[in-house]
């Protein structure tokens, strides 16, 4: 497990925690951050990914805005704080740090013969665009918000694309989910998982929604198909 970094390209650099598989090879996944940053709950999430096999790489995308990012849930001011970075997000540039960070995995030694993208709630709707603006062989989406306003790149989706929705998702509202599965549900390369009763962040272990018994459900879901698309 290390921390390399980046070459954006539009210049600069950034950070990104890499965490690789004990055999030394493997395909490769970009990790989409929640908005706390790469945090303990990020770098778990890719070190769980290494013990599947895989190099797993979460990078900064906030380092436009603030550089290194590495917040909880677990206070008001935390909360402030992520929403503020949310806020301030340019996702345009956050998809091309993603794509930066594919680059930098299929340069990799060791990585291959495929790459692909999960992310988590802002995370999780930049999978969703790693699906629709980049050459990912595959990717999966946790609550991602605000997925209902990129609809329209929907016929860009060429790659298997993976989406965890949860009812409840406060976040996330019946009407944009409804929206969301009307448009997707007929593109074969698009399964959608709807969790009944589940919150936003249903699978963030420690956080307020945390439900075990879905969470356990949804990442079982991820790990077969990651396993069907990058082995």
């Amino acid at each position: 497990m290390a921390q390399v970094t980046i070459t954006a390209a539009d210049g600069g650099s950034f950070s990104a925690y890499l965490a690789s598989p004990a055999g030394g090879s493997g395909p490769g996944i970009v990790v989409a951050q929640e908005i706390f940053g790469v945090n303990q709950v990020m770098r778990n999430i890719c070190d769980g990914l290494a013990a599947q096999g895989y190099f797993a790489i979460c990078p900064d995308i906030f380092w436009r805005q603030e550089p290194g990012i590495d917040i909880t849930d677990q206070s008001e001011a935390e909360w402030a704080k992520a929403f503020e970075l949310y806020q301030g997000f340019n996702e345009d540039l956050g998809i091309e740090d993603l794509k930066a960070a594919l680059a930098f995995l299929r340069g990799h030694a060791g990585v291959g013969p495929k790459v692909g993208s999960i992310g988590y709630c802002l995370g999780g709707k930049l999978a969703y665009l790693m699906a629709t603006r980049s050459d990912a062989d595959a990717a999966v989406s946790y609550y991602g918000v605000a997925i209902e306003k990129a609809l329209k790149e929907r016929g860009n989706i060429k790659a298997p694309l993976l989406m965890h929705v949860a009812e409840k998702d406060q976040f996330v509202p019946p009407e944009a989910q409804a929206e969301i599965r009307s448009s997707l549900m007929g593109n074969p390369w698009v399964t959608i998982h709807t969790y009944t009763g589940m919150d936003h962040a249903f699978c963030r272990v420690g956080g307020e929604h945390y439900d075990q018994a879905n969470a356990d459900q949804a990442n079982q879901r991820s790990a077969d198909f990651l396993k069907t698309h990058l082995s």
